[in-house]
């Protein structure tokens, strides 16, 4: 049970007690929350109860909380209560509780943190699912590591998480990319293939994948007309991509449980896709109709004819959708259609889409059309991903990946490393534009924030190599730590640090229930600062030092606080799929 929890419980059962002497038997408290003051001068908690409580009660806010403060007043656990405004009760809690809470985490351990909130239940992640186009650049960067970060926190919470990454290998982009490899085949037999026609991709990574096509088949595939060379070159180009971004996400310690391939989809008779679109027409949500031109300017592939739709009004979208191109093929639509719903069948209630800002307009489409297919009971949420400029000198790096002219995810990785890029990804929330300054993040300065952070966490490693050296025969094992006396600590700054460190389960419960690891990062910061200021107080008052050689027991409970804190950054930065160094160099 978290502080907070705690203290709502707490809290709870003083509201009841008066609701019973008003002879009010049920008294819904759900909307009473208790928090952390937004100004720590306050107190430790602070808490609503009476603001939410006053009406069903009737009284007054003001005198509601008078009377909460004083059920609470000879609470062993509190030093004072106070009712501030219009009837907001704030708590300062003694600096046993907090001896008592930092116990608790010690005992916990590296368990401390991970919640069960999810209550085991099923969730899947999608995410990266890039075009099998090429090797990994900067755009596909932070959709992956976000997923990723998500993916690790909602396992943190207690759910059983499955990472999945959509191979978008059906439609026409992989057949350019099939001709784009067919010309460097041909060139790899030796045949001058000049200009790279516009339209196709000219980068350099097709030519291994043109030279293995030469390897396996020699001349055959040059002796056969494009219906027959293009599903085999198609097929080992894909393959060819996917090892290629395989690897690349390799790079920053992500992978997948499930790759599944949309062209799946698409075999069978009937298909996925054909059983998806009979099963909402068996319920009336198909019927052949036409569109409205949209508003504004004409696309130039705008059709005014009957067709396919989707009754995706019906399910709070603008408008209903095509299901049907003018070729009789499925639409994207379709085909997302059926792969939620094959999703579905595998028992995915909880399911998250991350994807680009780019996919903007498709939430409401997809968001129906799973609604359409799984009911009001399934929990679908899209995570839109915003782009990442990447920056040095002052200066934007462009990109373009038809052009060949790229930054990879490799390059980045071999040029600062997994651990800046995983950080600093999720540094913001994933809906707000990212800069990643490559003069910024290769500092050893606080205002390098995966530096601040991890180099907090070496320094309490380094607290513990001076230990063994100064103090050899002091016990400084995790199970000693966790039965030290910790009512050494009463210095203000160590009893902040122990009320930073019972935060820790509340943000990972809350990051994992609004889907947003940026929250974990933004804590280990505010952590790591608390941290280094402390540190940097015993520079100025030996008395705060965490090793005393002549006092074992403030030694041994300093100690204790910072094993607390190495636990809590190893926690957090797992989480964020970030190295927790034990050297900074």
């Amino acid at each position: 049970m978290t502080i907070f929890k705690d203290f709502t419980r707490r809290l709870t059962a003083a509201a009841q007690s008066i609701a019973a002497d008003a002879g009010m038997a049920d008294l819904d408290t759900s909307r009473l929350v208790v928090e952390p003051p937004r100004d720590p001068d306050h107190g430790d908690l602070a808490s609503n109860a009476a603001m939410v409580l006053a009406k069903p009660l009737r009284a007054k806010p003001r005198e509601l909380a008078e009377r909460l403060a004083a059920a609470l007043a000879d609470d062993p656990d509190i030093e004072t209560v106070d009712v501030a405004g219009p009837g907001f009760i704030n708590l300062r809690l003694t600096d046993a509780y907090w001896h008592g809470t930092l116990a608790a985490l010690l005992a916990a351990g590296k368990a401390f943190g991970r919640s069960e909130i999810g209550a085991g239940e099923k969730v899947n992640v999608e995410y990266v699912s890039a075009n099998p186009t090429g090797p990994m650049h900067i755009g596909h960067c932070r959709g992956a590591v976000v997923g990723d970060a998500l993916a690790n926190l909602l396992d943190a919470a207690g759910y059983a998480v499955t990472r999945e990454y959509y191979i978008n290998d059906a439609g026409a982009q992989v057949d350019v990319l099939a001709r784009s490899v067919y010309l460097r085949y041909r060139e790899a037999l030796g045949e001058v293939i000049g200009a790279i026609p516009e339209g196709l991709y000219p980068g350099d990574y097709l030519k291994p994948v043109g030279a293995a096509l030469a390897a396996e088949y020699g001349e055959t595939l040059r002796d056969m007309a494009e219906p027959a060379w293009l599903p085999i070159v198609r097929a080992a180009t894909i393959d060819a991509m996917m090892a290629i971004i395989r690897d690349d996400l390799a790079t920053l310690s992500i992978s997948h449980e499930v790759f599944f391939s949309e062209r799946s989809l698409t075999t069978g008779d009937p298909n996925a896709i054909e059983t998806a679109i009979a099963g909402l027409a068996e319920r009336g949500l198909v019927y052949q109709g036409r569109l409205p031109p949209p508003k504004g300017k004409l696309p130039d592939d705008w059709e005014d004819r009957e067709q396919t739709l989707f009754r995706a009004t019906e399910f709070g979208d603008d408008i209903d959708r095509p299901l049907k191109k003018s070729d009789g093929s499925p639409t994207y639509l379709a085909a997302d259609i059926a792969y939620h719903a094959d999703k579905l069948r595998r028992g995915f209630q909880h399911m998250i889409d991350v994807v680009g800002a780019d996919h903007g307009g498709y939430v409401k489409r997809i968001s129906a059309a799973v609604r359409a297919v799984g009911g009001d009971d399934v929990d679908f949420e899209i995570k839109l991903v915003q782009i990442v400029r990447l920056m040095q000198g002052g200066e934007q790096i462009k990109m373009s990946k038809r052009a060949g002219d790229f930054v990879t995810v490799r390059d980045l990785v071999d040029e600062v490393g997994p651990d800046p890029i995983r950080f600093m990804m999720v540094f913001r929330k994933n809906d707000a534009q990212l800069d990643f300054d490559f003069d910024t993040v290769t500092e050893q300065s606080k205002d390098n924030p995966v530096f601040y952070v991890q180099y907090a966490y070496a320094r309490t490693c380094s607290v513990f190599r001076q230990a063994s050296s100064e103090v050899p025969d002091l016990d400084a094992s995790p199970t000693a730590l966790a039965g030290a006396d910790l009512s050494a600590l009463v210095d203000e700054g160590e009893i902040a640090l122990v009320r930073r460190l019972a935060e820790y389960p509340r943000v990972v419960e809350a990051s994992a229930e609004a889907r947003e690891p940026h929250r974990i990062a933004f804590y280990l910061h505010e952590l790591a600062s608390d941290f280094h200021a402390h540190w940097n107080r015993g520079k100025e008052l030996p008395q705060l030092r965490f090793i005393n050689q002549t006092d074992s027991e403030s030694t041994l409970a300093r100690l204790a606080l910072v094993h607390a804190i190495n636990l809590v950054l190893s926690s957090g930065l797992a989480i964020l799929g970030v190295r927790a160094p034990e050297e900074m160099r």
